[in-house]
């Protein structure tokens, strides 16, 4: 991946590449969609009702995604950002995702909100290191290692599966958010659900990983372009 450097003439806006910036812009919309609409956005979604002071947490969820994202795109601040979301996502993940894996049914449909919070705290992760070794090559910090990347790379590959075999499993909900537009809506549900398979695959363990996780994300940006943005346009995107 080509990484760019941009910067204004203090040297203080800081865009490391195209991925970075996507990413620091996803969290600056989360943020704004969550004090708009004052709900968790997509990727705090869903939370238990047995948790308290739910909508100061709505408003504590819309801040990070805002401030971080925000954050993310200052060098001064880059570094600080990645730490907090990373931390922020990694608490969701422990505390609200990994135990509805042991009691809660569906297992695809809990592993896929697992990974829709846990693909978000792989990116974090990665641009943690990427800062942290930035800032000081020689002690990046705990998290920052190689150890602490591997681990990023491998939730990312291991969330992206649960994603594949939603598609197969629930063909005629995945069919009906396909546009019209669009020929052989079975056909595509199979073709990005293997792809998400096979991408979580390679990237786990290693293989053509770069490649997988560049296609991968191609295919994530393409569905929000086709799918997402014109129903969230239309009003008819719906909370999980």
């Amino acid at each position: 991946m080509s990484v760019r450097d941009s910067r204004d003439s203090n040297g203080s806006i800081r865009i490391a590449s195209s991925g970075h910036a996507a990413f620091a812009a996803t969290m600056i919309g989360l943020g704004v969609m969550g004090f708009v609409t004052r709900n968790f956005s997509q990727i705090w979604q869903p939370v238990p009702k047995w948790v308290p002071g739910r909508t100061a947490l709505v408003f504590l969820c819309a801040l990070i995604s805002l401030g971080t994202g925000i954050g993310l795109l200052w060098r001064r601040w880059a570094l600080v950002a990645s730490r907090v979301l990373l931390i922020a996502l990694l608490i969701w993940l422990l505390v609200l995702r990994l135990p509805n894996l042991f009691y809660e049914h569906p297992l695809v449909l809990v592993a896929w909100t697992f990974g829709a919070t846990a693909v978000m705290g792989a990116g974090a992760w990665v641009l943690y290191v990427w800062f942290a070794h930035e800032g000081d090559p020689a002690h990046p910090g705990f998290l920052a290692d190689a150890m602490g990347l591997r681990i990023a790379r491998t939730l990312y590959g291991v969330s992206l599966i649960p994603f594949g075999l939603a598609h197969f499993m629930y063909l005629d909900a995945t069919t009906v958010l396909i546009p019209k537009w669009l020929p052989g809506h079975a056909a595509w549900a199979y073709f990005t659900g293997a792809a998400f398979i096979a991408a979580g695959l390679a990237v786990a363990v290693g293989v053509l990983g770069s490649l997988a996780a560049a296609l991968s994300t191609l295919q994530m940006g393409l569905f929000t372009l086709i799918v997402w943005v014109p129903r969230m346009v239309a009003g008819t995107v719906t909370d999980f």
